[in-house]
């Protein structure tokens, strides 16, 4: 057993978890026992909190048979969230970007079907910016994806509109919100609800040299202290709770093993505001 379950339920309204479970390094750093094998790590995680993000998925397209299994590896109740797979929204090959839809749609359909599925998140790249052809793309991609429950993460600022919350609230489609760094071509921090069914938090770390690709820097090397998370844990995700009848909230920052330290630590500041049940 990995640890006791903390007051961080799958039955509460409000989900806090990790951007990922399967790091190697989790082992060193005591997040999981010595000696834990890739395929347990999942049953290990749930054993800890009750939702995570998936990563791989934005690697490579997932089939139906192994989103199947992996469900089947995690508690009933335990929930997920997805990454929209690069090839479209990084990487987009315009010739087969609808079928790349078809074929994501069929694999994340058993979570789906099974209620495990809370999101599918479109993870945006900084140079995806508001221009006419992507803001007409990024269109035709929400109404390819819709009938899923999305939620969209922008990293360059010029999404930072009116205009964009407002058909996303149409379309009810979430606005990611995101702690990272502050630099001055990325999309800021907001507390902005578009869709009353979600609100969704992501928190990157504030590695601003890692983010601007400098030598022997990783972007998600960073360790939140107690007075970065408690603006966020005393106010923003309060407000934005009172906006949205769930939310999520995950940690990227998963070098060295901070994404589970700074989660479970965002869960006691939650738990004292009453937003998490004790």
């Amino acid at each position: 057993m990995c640890s006791s379950r903390n007051p961080n339920s799958a039955h509460s309204n409000l989900l806090i978890g990790c951007s990922g479970y399967s790091y190697r390094e989790w082992i060193e750093a005591g997040v999981y026992p010595p000696g834990t094998k890739q395929t347990d790590m999942l049953g290990c995680y749930a054993e800890q909190f009750p939702i995570v993000e998936l990563n791989y998925t934005w690697y490579r397209l997932p089939t139906p048979e192994l989103i199947d299994r992996q469900r089947k590896q995690a508690p009933e109740n335990f929930l997920f969230t997805a990454k929209l797979t690069n090839t479209l929204t990084h990487e987009i090959d315009t010739s087969i970007w609808k079928e790349n839809i078809v074929r994501y749609r069929d694999a994340v359909a058993p979570m789906l079907q099974s209620g495990q599925l809370v999101a599918v998140l479109i993870q945006l790249p900084p140079s995806f910016d508001r221009s006419p052809s992507r803001r007409k793309y990024l269109a035709s991609l929400l109404d390819h994806l819709h009938g899923l429950p999305l939620a969209v993460e922008f990293r360059h600022k010029s999404w930072a509109n009116d205009r964009v919350f407002a058909e996303l609230e149409k379309r009810k489609v979430t606005l990611v919100a995101v702690d990272e760094p502050r630099l001055s071509h990325l999309f800021p921090t907001l507390g902005v609800v578009t869709n009353p069914d979600l609100a969704y938090i992501r928190f990157h770390g504030r590695n601003a040299d890692g983010w601007l690709n400098k030598p022997n820097t990783h972007p998600f090397d960073y360790d939140y202290s107690d007075e970065e998370l408690k603006p966020w844990a005393e106010k923003t995700i309060g407000r934005m709770m009172k906006r949205a009848r769930k939310g999520v909230v995950f940690f990227n920052n998963h070098v060295s093993g901070q994404a589970p330290k700074n989660a479970n630590r965002l869960v006691e500041m939650l738990t004292e505001q009453g937003l998490i049940g004790s």
